[in-house]
């Protein structure tokens, strides 16, 4: 390799190294939030789809981590954005990292995942288009990814906060 050029396997390792990095920075900052929280629990890190993933788990069933999570996952998406901002401060880019508390995030998707199999169904059913109720762009997403795995197009409409999924019939 020559100076000035990268190849594609150097360059995916250095982008594992941020990741991995952005990982690290995160889940110091947590610790020390679960310590000034005076909350028991471990963190996990990986890196999955192309962003850093941190999960705090607990050996306790996760009571106290319930706090974190709040109602609906509103606490969780503060406490993501501002581990966002911490891995920003450090690094000077911005992050894409996700964070999941007790679990909560895992359990979202595959209910999401669920709902948009049986919207795209019904789509596909009735030939019908099949608007869902306003959800985070995580939620969304998650939604999005199920419909195209069963074949259907779907698009997000409206305006935040009440910005809704529409899954489209073939």
């Amino acid at each position: 390799m020559t100076e000035g050029t990268t190849s594609a396997a150097a360059e995916g390792a250095d982008t594992l190294t941020r990741l991995e990095q952005e990982g690290e920075i995160a889940a110091d900052y947590l610790e020390g939030l679960l310590d000034i929280a005076d909350l028991d629990g471990d963190i996990d890190m990986d890196v999955e789809a192309d962003r850093a993933s941190v999960s705090i788990i607990s050996d306790a069933g996760g009571r106290d981590l319930q706090k974190l999570v709040g109602r609906d996952g509103e606490v969780l998406e503060a406490l993501q954005e501002l581990t966002r901002l911490a891995v920003h401060r450090e690094t000077g880019d911005r992050s894409r990292l996700m964070l999941d508390i007790a679990g909560y995030r895992a359990q979202k998707r595959s209910e999401l995942s669920e709902l948009g199999a049986k919207a795209a169904a019904e789509a596909k059913s009735s030939g019908e288009a099949v608007k869902l109720k306003p959800m985070t762009p995580f939620e969304r997403k998650v939604v999005h990814d199920a419909v195209k795995a069963a074949g259907l197009r779907s698009e997000s409409e409206g305006e935040e906060p009440q910005r809704f999924v529409v899954v489209l019939p073939a």
